[in-house]
């Protein structure tokens, strides 16, 4: 067999002929989404889709997500700043009144509902009664909010903002305050008892 029958490869050549470098493409930045928090600073970012992956060497791809911070004032930031004013449920008033005559004019009566609350921040000043040291960080509490409490809104001053940071006061324990978290909320609710009341 003739040796010239054979092809001779040319590495030179042969790189010439590989697939071109293709760098990556990405589409247009999506809308911010929604700030994290619904009062105060928080956090918003985008994102945006790869159109075309790299190949071959080619450039990669840039960051596909961008994150800023924010600063939400909504309607409910005024109840953020609300600071509620709690005592242990042994103030509850659910006693019958002897006094009250048939007559008399009766303050209708609205149904309670509860709020579980976990502790974020308490004072020392918490230690000095027995009910208030149960507010301790981390606790998951009931706070009821009565009928007598509610306010023309059906609510209770300082009852919170869902998974947002608020403030708290306890009425009866001097110096006795910190923060905490509502976790959630029931309608039509007692809490069970040693619990708290809003005040």
């Amino acid at each position: 067999m003739n040796v010239s029958q054979f092809a001779v490869c040319d590495p030179c050549k042969a790189v010439g002929r590989l697939a071109p470098a293709l760098d990556c493409e990405v589409r247009q930045w999506g809308p911010w989404s929604p700030c994290s928090s619904v009062c105060g600073q928080g956090t918003t970012e985008r994102s945006r889709q790869v159109a075309t992956p790299p190949r071959n060497g080619g450039k990669p791809c840039p960051d596909l997500k961008q994150r800023r911070g924010c600063l939400a004032h909504s309607e409910t930031c005024s109840a953020a700043k609300e600071v509620a004013k709690i005592l242990p449920d042994s103030f509850k008033r659910n006693f019958k009144d002897p006094w009250r005559r048939p007559h008399m004019l009766m303050k209708e009566e609205k149904k309670s509902y509860c709020v579980n609350m976990r502790v974020k921040q308490a004072s020392s000043a918490c230690k000095v009664k027995v009910w208030s040291a149960k507010l301790v960080r981390e606790r998951s509490l009931c706070v009821e909010c009565q009928s007598d409490a509610m306010a023309r809104d059906n609510r209770c001053r300082g009852d919170g903002l869902q998974n947002v940071r608020t403030f708290w006061a306890a009425a009866s324990a001097p110096g006795c305050s910190g923060s905490w978290v509502r976790e959630s909320s029931t309608e039509n609710c007692q809490c069970p008892p040693y619990s708290l009341l809003f005040v």
